[in-house]
């Protein structure tokens, strides 16, 4: 039972698993892999960052009817490298240069050789923490869990 829980992230796409990632991944983390890249590349961009609300849906139990739960602020940027390629980069929060960092990588990671190294390094930090943290919240809401039993008494 203390294996750690495989995420949906490990069963993506290559590139939507990388845009997965780059939204959990902090500023200093994406900042660390730019600069062991060889530095911050020359790129434009092409949209935002722009910073706004996106509508959460629920569902009582996971499969009722969805419902709108609330809103949440939400980032997005797209960039594109001066050789054309084009990176974009989504996340929670208003930290815009975070979002900018993360197109930029988006779009690094489209050439094989950088995409390998990314995977070895940033990618792969970042895949073992998000597992960790699953696991680490799996483990503090099961310690909160309750057993309700019924007694049964004497009489009928």
């Amino acid at each position: 039972m203390d294996r750690a829980p495989q995420t949906v992230a490990s069963k993506m796409p290559d590139r939507k698993r990388i845009v997965d990632l780059l939204a959990r991944a902090t500023r200093d983390e994406m900042e660390s892999a730019i600069k062991d890249h060889g530095g911050l590349p020359d790129h434009v961009l092409l949209r935002g960052p722009d910073t706004g609300l996106v509508m959460i849906r629920g569902r009582i139990g996971g499969g009722g009817a969805p419902f709108n739960l609330g809103e949440a602020t939400m980032s997005r940027a797209s960039i594109r490298l001066a050789d054309g390629r084009i990176g974009h980069g989504y996340r929670l929060g208003t930290d815009r240069k975070a979002v900018t960092l993360a197109a930029i990588i988006d779009a690094i990671a489209q050439e094989e050789r950088a995409r390998t190294a990314l995977d070895a390094g940033l990618f792969a930090a970042l895949a073992d923490r998000v597992v960790e943290e699953a696991l680490q919240t799996r483990n503090e809401t099961a310690a909160t869990k309750v057993d309700f039993f019924t007694m049964v008494r004497g009489e009928d």
